[in-house]
């Protein structure tokens, strides 16, 4: 505009007495004259919208419903997705003359959403696993059929401490002196979130995957100061810290230790802190344990369950029920009194202790209470595997002669791995409990842990670095056949990629388990296809390398042939090519080595040969 005053006076126009409202430009035409909009883009540097549909999602095969049950669909299905990011426009449209729901919504998150389960649609029904050995930490796929690991994702300094799957698999969390991140996402894992934390040591999931718990303890500088503990709960979501619990050692700790995803972290005394989340995945609510005193907070508030603790004198520990928001607690005998809530039991000669349990039915008239004991008092119990149709508890067989200390329940029940860790230089043997048979027997030297997948399908075998030599993973069936091997120095952490619970229902489950022959059809031929794939494969690779080689010989006997005529020169004119077409001729003689004086006679010496 100031360039259009300028020319007008230069002209002797005067712009004052002009009437632009009555001046009409030719269709198209502004003359270079900017309108009020483009002046105003023109001095700010205004962001483009974002493009794309990356944070709209579609959701299909919805029930079709009357509008008077809309709220209800709509509270449901937000709910499911919710977790994912912040709902920003939900939408679900309606028939105009019915006015009931067409079976499908669009849900629009505030930002672009990665998809953070596509890892559960791969078509070979794989696992995936994440390793911590030196500086890289690697998520891999579990490729048994081709007998190795597929590498997914890698990146240097991930971790300062370690990394922790959440609960449902949904995200990988890495843990740095000054807090958490959080990772998801297809095959990049891109950071959704961190959680500022100094001094970050634990770090725990809810079931849910909802909330993070962060765990600080710093030592007092000076005999006289505080041991203090800092505990945050964060949303995963937003990152808003929902609670805060700092204080005292003495008030936030209790005896036991802290364990992450199967990874035991020892702490020292005073460091143990125990938080534990009720009311299954609906995180509904959390549990603190401190010094005679359990708190248990809902988290709608974040605030103390009907505004108080409860208070119980040198209680030890607790539990929460894994289906239902009931909590139990452990005091110990403090001498005097009749608590018997741990005793120890002796045999009659009283040189020895045995144990045995008891299983309290809390769902049943009066808690009738079931105790077994074993034959024989100097066996101790180990391991457990309950089964919620159990009806009662009765003893299965009897194994012995195993050089076993440690017990492992495939998650899909019915196998067992008897492991003989660390002083038993791990030995490993594969049990059939349907059946009570040994199905295996393997060895991985200096074996430290033992884990199975998520599915029951595979066990993984490893060496951490609290050993020098030997470090690294190996892979086995279910059934002890050994699948695959990989070396790792400075090996630290492995662990597998949990999956949520199964979308099937018990019915369909049955289904497929006594039609497991036809859905197998399927699959084997896959596997076919798949092992003819490699063939052919592995025939084109040896036919390159015969190619190579044919080209190879070729070459240099093309530069033998070029050279013929120097190597005779320097050989004063002989062929030494044509020395291979000589015609050798094989002719004994006999020589006098010696005479002997007393026989007056030769000895033949031996024969030589030219």
């Amino acid at each position: 505009m100031d360039a259009i005053e300028t020319h007008a006076r230069d002209l002797g126009v005067n712009l004052s007495a002009v009437d632009f409202d009555s001046i009409a430009l030719p269709a198209g035409e502004d003359f270079g004259i900017l309108s009020d909009d483009e002046e105003i883009c023109q001095k700010e540097d205004l962001p483009e919208p974002e493009g794309g549909l990356s944070n709209i999602v579609v959701v299909d095969n919805l029930p079709v419903v009357a509008p008077e049950k809309y709220e209800k669909l709509e509270s449901v299905v937000r709910k499911l997705f919710s977790p994912y990011g912040a709902i920003v426009v939900f939408w679900m449209p309606t028939d105009p003359e019915t006015h009931k729901t067409y079976g499908y919504c669009f849900i629009e998150y505030n930002t672009s959403q990665e998809n953070l389960l596509k890892w559960l649609t791969d078509e070979k029904a794989r696992d995936q696993f994440v390793i911590w050995a030196g500086m890289s930490t690697e998520v891999y796929w579990n490729d048994a059929k081709r007998a190795m690991p597929q590498l997914v994702y890698q990146k240097q300094y991930w971790t300062d401490s370690y990394v922790q799957w959440s609960p449902l698999g949904t995200h990988l969390a890495t843990v740095h002196n000054q807090g958490a991140q959080v990772w998801g996402g297809d095959d990049k894992f891109l950071r959704l979130m961190k959680f500022p934390h100094p001094k970050l040591k634990r770090i725990d999931f809810s079931p849910g995957e909802r909330y993070l718990v962060t765990y600080s303890s710093e030592e007092p500088s000076n005999p006289r100061g505080t041991h203090t503990v800092v505990l945050n709960i964060f949303d995963v979501r937003s990152g808003k810290v929902m609670r805060e619990f700092k204080g005292s050692a003495d008030d936030l700790s209790t005896g036991g230790s802290i364990a992450v995803s199967g990874v035991y972290h020892g702490l020292s005394s005073g460091e143990q802190t125990k938080t534990l989340w009720g009311g299954g995945r609906d995180d509904k609510y959390f549990a603190r344990l401190g010094k005679n005193v359990i708190s248990v907070y809902e988290t709608e508030t974040f605030t103390l369950l009907d505004k108080k603790s409860l208070k119980v004198e040198n209680v030890a520990d607790f539990s929460w029920s894994p289906t239902d928001p009931i909590i139990s607690m452990f005091v110990p005998e403090m001498g005097g009194g009749n608590q018997p809530a741990k005793v120890d039991r002796y045999t009659k000669t009283k040189k020895s202790i045995y144990t045995g349990f008891e299983l309290y039915r809390i769902k049943e008239k009066d808690t009738p209470i079931e105790v077994f004991e074993l034959d024989n008092k100097n066996d101790k119990i180990i391991a457990l595997l309950g089964s919620p149709e159990a009806s009662r508890v009765s003893k299965l067989t009897t194994i012995k002669g195993r050089q076993a200390n440690a017990l492992f329940w495939s998650p899909a029940g019915r196998f067992i791995v008897l492991a003989g860790l660390k002083g038993l230089n791990g030995q490993l043997e594969f049990y059939n409990v349907d059946d009570l048979e040994t199905m295996a027997t393997g060895e991985h030297f200096m074996a430290t842990d033992v884990m199975w997948d998520p599915t029951g399908r595979f066990l993984a075998t490893a060496v951490t670095s609290v050993h020098e030599m030997e470090n690294g993973f190996q892979i086995w069936s279910f059934s002890g056949k050994h699948i695959y091997k990989v070396s790792k120095d400075h090996f630290y952490q492995f662990q597998w990629r949990p999956r949520p619970p199964s979308l099937l229902t018990p019915e369909k489950e049955k289904e497929i388990s006594e039609n497991l022959e036809m859905y197998s059809k399927k699959y084997k031929q896959e596997d076919r296809d798949m092992l003819d794939e490699e063939f052919e494969h592995e025939s084109y690779r040896r036919k390159q390398l015969r190619e190579e080689w044919k080209r190879w010989v070729a070459k240099w006997k093309e530069q033998h042939d070029e050279e013929r005529q120097c190597r005779m020169a320097l050989r004063g004119g002989e062929d030494s090519d044509k020395e291979e077409e000589y015609q050798g001729k094989e002719v004994e003689v006999d020589e006098v080595c010696e005479r002997d004086r007393r026989n007056s006679r030769l000895r033949p010496g031996p024969g030589l040969k030219y």
